[in-house]
């Protein structure tokens, strides 16, 4: 990954340790071999209590107001990447201490803490596309695939005719346009939920203990919402529009209780 240009912004574990740089050392007194790269190590939860200068900056995350951060930096090395890296010593008034690593040394300490603060929205983002949305939920089987005994490992394709090796892409492209048509679905539902966030409050047909009015919903909310509002869409539109004559003709009438609403 980093090979490739990418960088890597991530949590560390309390007993984690780097490395300072070793020391460069004289032409004069350098030995014979590569020279030394890793110098004194040291655990990252100890410059908590470093002489390191302490920045006081406002919190970039979560839209909190009026909460200033301390934060020490240091770039030692990381023996997993063996590349020079930014450490990131975060002390919260109320949320306590966090380490954060970023493998682009040139980022701003404030931006740092704000991309790490958007893993939880990502990490989200998936779970209601794995668990909403199902589009992680593909079972697409090929009939004429050799079987193979659990643990077995992967096939050689290439001793596969071609015709076997076009079936194989054949299944990994519906795979793709499976996850695709889930990841566009769910663009969909967050844009409902954020331009029409009214109305899916009014729709969406159940119950919630504390509902905050003028608070987008989440994509759960606004798939009951347009699971309700399905049986009057195709009433209305079952002679004009092209969707809901699809859906009619397509949708499997024991198994969906909308389209019997409808009739």
């Amino acid at each position: 990954m980093l090979d490739s240009g990418n960088h890597l912004i991530t949590r560390v574990r309390s007993n984690s340790v780097a490395y300072h740089p070793a020391p460069v050392k004289s032409s004069r007194n350098r030995k014979r071999g590569r020279p030394r790269k890793y110098g004194k190590k040291v655990r990252l939860v100890d410059l908590f209590r470093s002489a390191t200068k302490i920045h006081h900056i406002p919190s970039p995350v979560y839209a909190e107001k009026s909460v200033t951060l301390k934060v020490r930096q240091m770039k030692l090395y990381w023996r997993p990447s063996g590349v020079l890296v930014n450490f990131v010593l975060v002390d919260h008034p109320r949320r306590g201490r966090i380490m954060l690593m970023s493998t682009d040394l040139d980022l701003e300490l404030s931006e740092i803490i704000r991309l790490y603060g958007l893993r939880f929205k990502i990490e989200f983002g998936f779970k209601q596309a794995s668990q909403v949305i199902g589009a992680f939920d593909y079972h697409f089987w090929m009939m004429d695939m050799t079987p193979q005994r659990r643990w077995a490992g992967n096939q050689y394709l290439h001793k596969k005719s071609e015709k076997y090796r076009n079936k194989v892409r054949e299944r990994m492209h519906a795979y793709h346009v499976h996850l695709f048509v889930g990841v566009v679905a769910q663009g969909l539902m967050q844009y409902l939920s954020v331009c029409h966030t009214e109305l899916v409050w009014r729709t969406f047909g159940s119950w919630l203990r504390t509902i905050r009015q003028g608070i987008p919903p989440s994509e759960r909310i606004v798939a009951m919402a347009l699971r309700n509002c399905l049986p009057y869409f195709l009433v209305d539109n079952a002679q004009t529009c092209n969707l809901a004559k699809f859906i009619i003709e397509n949708q499997d009438p024991d198994r969906a209780d909308n389209l019997g609403n409808a009739a």
